[in-house]
């Protein structure tokens, strides 16, 4: 097996590169062209979505494979080789396997568990397949791939892990609210109609908005969405199809909008946007800047000031910076001991005899000055001596519209985060959230049903590789009987039938025998790792032709080429 992947993803590198990165389909089908045709691949596939972009091939050299996959990537994607290799990863062989395995149950998705990507990996080996790039171990490879990604959503919980991406980002516009509770009679409008914006739609109907908009590029697309969400089961649900220049229109009557379209320009700008939410509440958007950043990136304003108003501090209070507390950490900072022990005393509304405390021996002083600053030291504060002062956040409109782009790259312009009256959740903030998300204890039991198929494949994979060896064994020595009762025949004429056929029985036999235990022993030693070199070995111990096991490979090369021709088609 020589197995390898080069690829990206949301967990090396960042957003703005795979949105540069990303391969529409024609982008694909010339990758996939460009791959084979090169010298070191025999095989290819890409798995492209909006968070991966993954391209694997079947090569003969492990350095020339990495150095041509890696090139065809970047030429393909439109990002510099020099930019784009530092985000780049690479698995090898039973690496490779593993990685392909991982990804179909979900370990590696944004969300952890979620089921998408197995249509995903599906619809990857389908347009291999229809493009003659996906030989045997390909078709092998993500075949097996689509059964552990269904045998781990089937036999653990790690759907209770994940969900879609979809359901992820709803719960991120909810805001910690129930996802139902929060769309119930809301209006959508769903800009794009292909799998990912359909699997928006059905799963806004089914959290029971009032109306569905489908706009889209192609009429008929959009038409036939809004037909399937009318006449759902466990949906009451109104939905209609919408040209794409009817968007600002639609805009301003969306509560929320889940957009996934295969542009590479932005669909709706921070101006539309804007203009969309100033035609619903009659009044101009403001364009929030720090306090914008405040929110979003958890800094917190500083409370007000409450220096010269607290009687009996023992604090030179012309001498503290203004912004803080007389309780707070900046106005104990360079106290001695003995003051910090009469500032903590007024603060907890106590008393403490500042003579009493002078006549404490110098050595206690610089004990506890000594611990202070080692506290310091390790925290990079004097802790305080009571909880924190209430913090006051500043205060941000509510959301009059909600808007979730799911597109790589990104559909909504990013200025949009700053528009006051407006939540905006991205590809980005999705995988920020995903970081701190608790993992299911069944994603354990998944990767050790990751780690007993890889082992189960690869073994059955190096058994393949010594099988047309041991064919081609098992037909020299048919034909080596062959001759041998021929040239029987030419010593004794008058042998009859009945006795002919007993020798001959009696010579296979003797060959079976012989050739049965050398030849299930191989295929055993072979299936282990390192077992590659005894096909190698078989050909030298029989003087096998090499041609003669070519031509075995070949036969069942086109065999699994016809099997696969009948399994295409929906699961």
């Amino acid at each position: 097996m020589s197995l390898l992947v080069v690829g990206l993803s949301h967990r090396s590198a960042p957003v703005s590169v795979l949105e540069r990165a990303a391969l529409n389909a024609d982008a694909q089908i010339k990758l996939l062209q460009d791959t084979v045709a090169a010298e070191p691949a025999t095989e290819a596939a890409v798995l492209a979505t909006c968070n991966r972009i993954e391209l694997y091939a079947d090569v003969d050299k492990f350095h020339a494979g990495v150095a041509e996959l890696s090139t065809l990537l970047a030429q393909h994607s439109g990002v510099g080789l020099d930019e784009l290799t530092p985000y780049l990863y690479v698995h090898y062989e039973d690496r490779a396997v593993h990685h392909l395995f991982s990804v179909a149950c979900g370990l590696d998705s944004m969300v952890v568990g979620e089921g998408q990507i197995l249509g995903q990996i599906k619809d990857s080996l389908a347009k291999a397949q229809d493009l003659h790039s996906a030989g045997r171990l390909l078709n092998d490879l993500f075949q097996q791939a689509l059964r552990v990604g269904k045998r781990a959503h089937s036999e653990t919980g790690i759907d209770r892990a994940g969900q879609s991406l979809v359901t992820f980002g709803l719960e991120q516009l909810a805001v910690g609210a129930d996802v139902q509770d929060w769309a119930l009679g809301k209006k959508a409008l769903v800009i794009g109609a292909g799998s990912m914006s359909s699997l928006a739609a059905a799963t806004l109907a089914r959290a029971g908005v009032a109306e569905i908009v489908i706009a889209n590029r192609t009429a008929d697309r959009a038409e036939r969405l809004a037909e399937i969400l009318t006449e759902g089961d466990g949906t009451d649900v109104a939905a209609r199809a919408v040209p794409m220049d009817s968007v600002p229109v639609e805009l301003t009557r969306a509560d929320v909008v889940v957009s996934c379209t295969g542009a590479t320009g932005l669909v709706l700008s921070a101006e539309a946007v804007a203009a969309a939410v100033e035609g619903r509440t009659g009044a101009p958007v403001a364009v929030e800047e720090n306090a914008a950043a405040a929110v979003q990136t958890g800094a917190r304003p500083l409370p007000p000031t409450s220096v010269g108003t607290e009687e009996g501090c023992p604090l030179d209070l012309s001498a503290v910076q203004q912004g803080f507390s007389v309780a707070g950490e900046a106005a104990v900072a360079g106290m001695d001991a003995a003051t910090l022990e009469q500032h903590a005393a007024w603060v907890d509304n106590g008393t403490v005899d500042r003579r009493e405390a002078a006549r404490r021996a110098p050595e206690a002083d610089a004990a506890l000055i000594t611990a202070l600053a080692a506290t310091v030291a390790t925290v990079g504060r004097i802790p305080e001596r009571r909880k924190p002062e209430p913090v006051v956040e500043a205060p941000r409109p509510a959301p009059v519209l909600f808007l979730l782009d799911l597109a790589m790259p990104r559909d909504i312009d990013a200025a949009v985060h700053r528009l006051a009256g407006v939540r905006l959740v991205d590809i980005e903030s999705l995988a920020e959230a995903s970081a701190d998300a608790p993992m299911a204890a069944d994603v354990d039991q998944v990767r050790r049903i990751v780690a007993d198929e890889v082992a189960a494949f690869g073994a059955a994979l190096r058994a393949a590789h010594i099988t047309p060896t041991v064919v081609a064994l098992r037909t020299m020595a048919a034909d080596v009987v062959a001759t041998e009762i021929a040239r029987l025949e030419g010593r004794l004429p008058a042998l009859d039938d009945k006795h002919r056929s007993e020798i001959t029985q009696t010579v296979k036999r003797v060959v079976d025998k012989l050739l049965h235990a050398p030849t299930v022993r191989v295929k055993q030693l072979a299936a282990e790792p390192g077992g590659a070199g005894y096909a190698d070995a078989l050909r030298t111990l029989f003087d096998l032709d090499q041609e003669a096991v070519a031509a075995v490979s070949r036969a069942e090369g086109a065999d699994d080429e016809s099997e696969n021709s009948k399994n295409r088609g929906p699961a």
